[in-house]
């Protein structure tokens, strides 16, 4: 999934703000050092959901048969390899 910089700063923002009204957690950083790491781990999650979709559009495209993308056997298909390569994780 593709996400604009803006929705992941936006994210980011959101995620810290929430953080920071938890009295159960304190910080040793401040804001912005917090949000930043915040968005790293987003951009790292985000790149590895791409990665999984790639893998898995891979195995569909290394088939014999050829399976029209859309159709109920690709989308089968895709949810079954995307789980596997999902547990390989």
């Amino acid at each position: 999934m593709r996400l604009s910089r803006e929705k992941v700063n936006r994210l980011a923002h959101l995620v810290t703000e929430d953080l920071v009204v938890n009295d159960a957690i304190e910080f040793v950083e401040d804001r912005n050092t917090i949000r930043l790491e915040v968005v790293k781990i987003i951009n790292e999650e985000l790149k590895s959901e791409e990665d999984l979709d790639r893998e898995a559009r891979k195995k569909i495209e290394s088939q014999k048969k050829t399976v029209p993308e859309g159709s109920l056997e690709w989308d089968i298909l895709y949810r079954k390899y995307y789980a596997e390569e999902l547990k390989k994780l």
